[in-house]
């Protein structure tokens, strides 16, 4: 008895110094290389030149997180709100998030040790058909423990994918988000700028109708011939013509609008049909440097994550080059009768090591450590892709932003000038000065002009959109959480 107790202790000892061994050596111990993030020559200034209300100023995280208040259109951002709230794609990326979040549990999970425990009673027979036979119970019970140490890091390398899994998930619904702000904002301008120029129609529209009944009355006094009186018509029934366009496309932004949001088409209709003018743009907008729009744009920083994670991965293939080491150990009881189960007569137990080491795989395992490099590789490229797309992204919107306050000047000129010579041709015209042509051009004119800078009003505004998508706003950089490092709107982690 005594014997066997020390060979008990002996053996458990021995267990013991295994487990030490083998922690020290895999706390020392992670294959494949360690993420370090690519470095990418970026210049520190933008190449378009900075004008209209532009400055390379940081601007605050929160005043680029919230940019459609800059606008001050109450509207807007109670439909930016909603869409925030309901949109089905923002839906779909956070369940995608949550994905992430449950699958980053299930790889950590490898890192400890397993207890299964199990329990069964089988009655079980043998004999003849005349009922000389015999049948037994078996009773059993036990538990079973068992610990993958993760010696050369592949189990850590797993979690390290996972976790930049994780994070680039979170960036996918921040990139969402980016999206559909912009996207919202630039189809209520796309609604602004139909209901104004819906409304420069109906107010050409009226001076045109003014003309024909003149002409008309003029005609019947026998001032006028019918040409006069046609081309007036004309005119008119041109302009009154591209008025049902108009409502169609105001209808088909609303519609687009209600999907953003979530909802039903025709559910917007009352709120938006009240004609509000477009929204002014702000006096200054602070754009920072190249450099910060990389650190804030949420798809090269999910770019970047996924690079991270193919880099563990590569570790994650080098690993299977190397033994694995298992710690396994069971106890457990049998016994023919319920009563004598938990005794010391019916226990069973067993306990040590275990190594198992791919001797011959037919070069699958190097194989997968290729494919796992070139995936790498190709998450590189695809990094550096996203990183000119975003400065290219960028450039663009300033370009565009700027020309067309430009453009937009000349226009608030052109039909201020076409206003006063269209008052000029009635006036000449009505004292028999000038043809009936020239009031008809004259008036074509203002209204092609007035509708144009309705346009490229709305224009610098979509713009000034676009400009704020790519500088990466429309997102809360909140204060990560330690356990996930994940940051979000409306995300818990």
């Amino acid at each position: 008895m005594q014997c066997t107790k020390k060979r008990h202790i002996s053996l458990i000892l021995s267990w013991l110094i295994w487990c030490f061994v083998i922690l020290t050596l895999a706390g020392c111990a992670t294959v494949g290389q360690d993420y370090v993030r690519p470095d990418i020559e970026i210049t520190d200034a933008w190449n378009t030149r900075l004008s209209g209300g532009l400055s390379d100023n940081g601007t605050g995280p929160q005043e680029l997180a919230d940019w459609w208040k800059t606008l001050d259109d109450p509207v807007l951002t109670g439909l930016i709100d909603n869409a925030v709230e309901n949109n089905l794609d923002l839906k779909d990326a956070r369940s995608r998030l949550r994905q992430a979040r449950a699958e980053r549990s299930i790889v950590k999970s490898g890192l400890f040790p397993t207890l299964d425990a199990s329990g069964s009673a089988t009655r079980s027979g043998s004999g003849g058909d005349n009922g000389g036979g015999s049948s037994d119970t078996m009773y059993s019970a036990g538990f079973d423990a068992g610990w993958e140490i993760d010696l050369f890091g592949g189990v850590r390398r797993s979690a390290e994918a996972a976790e930049a899994d994780l994070l680039a998930s979170g960036e996918d619904v921040n990139d969402v988000l980016v999206s559909l702000t912009a996207e919202v904002a630039l189809n209520y301008l796309e609604l602004r700028t139909y209901q104004a120029r819906l409304d420069v129609a109906k107010r050409n529209l009226v001076m045109q109708e003014e003309t024909y009944r003149l002409e008309r009355y003029r005609l019947l006094s026998g001032l006028r011939d019918e040409l006069a009186v046609a081309q007036a018509r004309s005119n008119m029934e041109n302009t009154r013509s591209g008025i049902p366009a108009l409502r169609t496309q105001i209808e088909q932004a609303k519609n687009r609008l209600s999907v953003l949001l979530g909802e039903r088409p025709g559910l917007l209709q009352e709120k938006l049909d009240k004609y509000t003018p477009v929204p002014v743009v702000p006096p200054e907008v602070a754009l920072g440097v190249p450099a910060d729009v990389l650190r804030r744009r949420p798809d090269v920083r999910q770019a970047e994550q996924e690079l991270a994670a193919q880099t563990a991965r590569v570790g994650v293939a080098v690993s299977d080059l190397y033994p694995k080491f298992t710690l396994n150990g069971s106890i457990g009881y049998d016994s023919l009768s319920a009563g004598d189960l938990i005794t010391a007569g019916s226990r069973a137990w067993s306990y040590g090591p275990r190594i198992t080491w791919p001797v011959f795989q037919a070069g699958s395992i190097r194989a997968n450590i290729e494919v796992a490099s070139a995936l790498q590789e190709q998450a590189l490229i695809h990094y550096e892709s996203v990183v000119l797309s975003a400065l290219e992204e960028v450039e663009n919107a300033l370009g565009a932003y700027v020309e067309e306050q430009v453009r937009r000047r000349s226009l608030e000129d052109a039909a201020t000038a076409a206003r006063q010579a269209a008052d000029f041709a009635q006036n000449k015209y009505d004292a028999g000065l000038i043809g009936f042509d020239t009031v008809l051009d004259s008036q074509r004119t203002l209204l092609s002009y007035e509708d144009a800078l309705v346009q490229s009003e709305a224009l610098v505004i979509k713009n000034l959109v676009s400009l704020y998508k790519a500088l990466g706003g429309g997102w809360t950089p909140l204060v990560p959480n330690p356990d996930t490092q994940t940051t979000t709107r409306g995300e818990t982690r």
